[in-house]
């Protein structure tokens, strides 16, 4: 996995260069957000073992398999670091498709692989670490992002991906175009995009492609070509 360092606490690692994992670094050790396809988890402990932190905790921004691949291998290896995800998607972990009585009757999209790992449920407004939750449906029902409280980093998820330019998820572009394809509700993910932009981020970590510094003016623009 690509190891880059991104300001003071982030930490990407990227598998095949598109599917991303952070590592971002807290006082007490390492948070862990996502944890990428299957045999993701060698090259995350190993990169976690090279900056001489220990992972504290897990959290994952959706239950898609690109996202929870490695979930099972990493609890393996990390039993006593807690598992944290929010609690629309915990049913969908665990493969329960139904909808909830106010959403959208669309189909979810994308690929799933259940599984039984101990979770703590998240809710908008959470604080894991230096890290809030902010509830980020579209992708998927219960997709969250989280925001560095301390230098504005937003790891988005699949709200946004950056793969040929910051665009948003709904958005389906030639050069990349699986992350619309596994977007379950596209006037949400639209909802989604315009309040994460309202953020004012200082940098965006998207779950595909490269981060992006002083990304507002690119989030803007991906939202102005889905209004034309």
């Amino acid at each position: 996995m690509r190891h880059t360092r991104h300001g003071s606490y982030l930490h990407r690692l990227a598998r095949l260069g598109l599917v991303n994992v952070y590592l971002v670094g807290e006082e007490d050790g390492l948070t862990l957000v996502d944890t990428g396809i299957g045999g993701s988890a060698p090259g995350i402990l190993k990169a976690a073992r090279t900056l001489g932190q220990p992972v504290r905790r897990i959290v994952l921004t959706h239950a898609h398999v690109d996202h929870t691949g490695s979930l099972d291998a990493l609890h393996a290896a990390l039993p006593d670091a807690p598992v944290l995800l929010s609690s629309r998607e915990v049913r969908l972990l665990r493969g329960e498709r139904q909808p909830d009585p106010d959403e959208p009757l669309s189909p979810l999209r994308g690929g799933w692989r259940p599984s039984t790992v101990p979770v703590q449920p998240l809710h908008d407004g959470d604080r894991v670490g230096s890290l809030r939750v902010i509830t980020a449906p579209g992708h998927t029902p219960g997709q969250i992002a989280l925001l560095d409280t301390r230098d504005g980093t937003l790891i988005a998820g699949d709200a946004y991906h950056a793969v040929g330019g910051v665009t948003v998820v709904s958005e389906r572009r030639p050069l990349f175009p699986f992350p619309a394809l596994a977007t379950w509700h596209a006037p949400t993910a639209l909802a989604t995009a315009r309040r994460l932009a309202d953020l004012n981020p200082a940098r965006l970590a998207p779950g595909h492609g490269p981060v992006v510094e002083h990304p507002v003016p690119a989030m803007r623009g991906a939202l102005a070509r889905l209004d034309h």
